[in-house]
């Protein structure tokens, strides 16, 4: 008696974390769906500020403009393809984000000696207004002097319709925007015409500085998107790392080139290779499907947890539901942006916490029929089960890491969105499930309820007191 008096004191404790798990659980499935919430819920007790802050939802669901830039590196020079793609990306992300676009994606992704930049622009609208503004993104360039005698050969194979892509006066460019600090709108003091004067940072000082001391006396190129603006011929080394770029500019063309230039040179030239808009309906009709989908499979989940394993089964369902208030509410907390392969990856991670449920009753049902006590077998069944759950998880873990790793940008979703649903079941297989089922423990309660499938009440064996 005294035994069962202690153990009904842990029961006690358990069921209040219980309630407080509970508690937690209806609170955060508040917080994630506060749009419902807000239509229901009384003027003062409706969520405000971030707490009411939508779902971020990717390209499929909500719509928008999927395009994809190839970088040229035939003109330039470049000590590493690798940081001036992130630097390009950088700049890309940038005039994005001054489009005003919500939840833009831009990433770099090489297909074998190409690299491409993808750009997505969800939920906007006026893509060929987008595109253009990304694409008017000026190219800076100063580009070094050739000598004589490989101007002329050039040349000469021009005549014969060769070569014809290539600048037979400069060589491709080593200084470029990439550098720049700043720009500025100055006027000439004899004739006012407008120029615009260039400053770079510390790497781009030195080179220029490097370049004007190696080409005294001779003309550098100074080209905007490929075209040659200017070119100055060197009187003597110029320290400090300012610049100016002269040509016959409208003030209109001199203000635009320097609002440019000052929101992001691009320090690769690029080119649109490819274009798909998603209608936002049929975004809405993808977005549909998947809440159905994922619906339908929550409850014939439940219904065979419940089915099956009875009151452990019910337990499970609810510590499910907890399962997905919490994931939901870490997708509107890091922000993760939704697709259709990233809801698929939350989906079969609840398949997965299903599982670790499953392992623990059977457990738990083996115990029970070679005839423990009910509180032992439940806590011999989390044990047993423990190195099992742990084992797949992490296996599932390592896949999930690989195929962020290696994956395209709706891969990694799929991957982001399992591998969270994964660590958050283990700890409602192992915590909430537990302090659930350990709340409804109480003295001579019916060891029928525990065991799951189909077994007469006879073939359970109940414990000596």
């Amino acid at each position: 008696m005294a035994q069962f008096g202690k153990k009904t004191f842990s029961v006690g404790k358990r069921r209040l974390a219980a309630v407080v798990l509970l508690i937690l659980g209806l609170g955060l499935g508040v917080y994630d769906g506060a749009i419902f919430w807000n239509k229901k819920a009384p003027e003062r007790l409706r969520l405000r500020g971030s707490l009411a802050a939508p779902y971020h939802l990717g390209l499929d669901l909500q719509g928008g403009a999927h395009l994809v830039y190839q970088a040229d590196f035939s003109n330039i020079k470049v000590d590493s393809e690798s940081d001036a793609m992130q630097g390009l990306r950088d700049v890309i992300e940038r005039r994005v984000n001054a489009f005003g676009v919500g939840e833009p994606l831009v990433q770099v992704n090489r297909v074998g000696n190409y690299w491409r930049l993808i750009v997505e622009l969800p939920g906007e609208k006026d893509v060929e207004t987008a595109i253009k503004y990304i694409g008017q993104t000026p190219l800076l360039e100063f580009r070094e002097p050739r000598d004589a005698s490989t101007t002329q050969q050039i040349l000469d194979a021009q005549k014969q319709g060769q070569d014809l892509g290539e600048d037979p006066y400069f060589l491709p460019a080593v200084l470029t925007g990439r550098y720049l600090q700043n720009a500025q709108l100055e006027f000439d003091q004899n004739t006012n015409a407008p120029y615009i004067g260039v400053a770079f940072n510390g790497d781009g000082a030195k080179l220029f500085e490097d370049l004007t001391a190696k080409y005294i006396g001779q003309p550098i190129g100074i080209f905007l998107d490929g075209q040659l603006r200017s070119a100055p011929v060197v009187q003597d080394k110029i320290v400090g790392g300012k610049a100016v770029i002269t040509g016959q500019f409208t003030l209109d063309q001199a203000k635009s080139i320097v609002r440019d230039l000052n929101s992001g040179a691009l320090p690769v030239p690029i080119a649109l290779v490819s274009q798909q808009t998603v209608e936002a309906s049929l975004g809405q009709i993808s977005l549909l499907a998947s809440l159905r989908a994922g619906l339908i499979g929550l409850v014939v989940v439940a219904l065979f947890m419940i089915l099956w394993y009875r009151l452990p089964g019910v337990l499970a369902v609810i510590a499910l539901l907890v399962y997905t208030s919490i994931v939901l509410a870490l997708f509107k907390f890091i922000p993760v942006t939704l697709t259709v392969a990233g809801i698929a990856g939350f989906i079969l991670s609840i398949g997965m916490a299903v599982d670790a449920n499953i392992l623990i009753f059977e457990r738990m049902k083996e115990e029970l029929r070679s005839g423990k006590p009910l509180q032992d077998a439940m806590q011999e069944g989390f044990a047993r089960a423990w190195t099992s759950i742990r084992d797949s998880n992490v296996s599932s873990l390592i896949t999930s890491a690989i195929l962020y790793w290696l994956g395209t940008s709706v891969v990694r979703g799929f991957a982001f969105t399992l591998a969270l649903g994964i660590v958050i079941s283990m700890f409602t297989a192992l915590t909430v499930t537990r302090t659930l089922l350990l709340a409804t423990l109480r003295k001579n309660g019916s060891r029928f309820l525990y065991i799951s499938g189909f077994v007469n009440k006879s073939q359970i064996l109940i414990p000596k007191s």
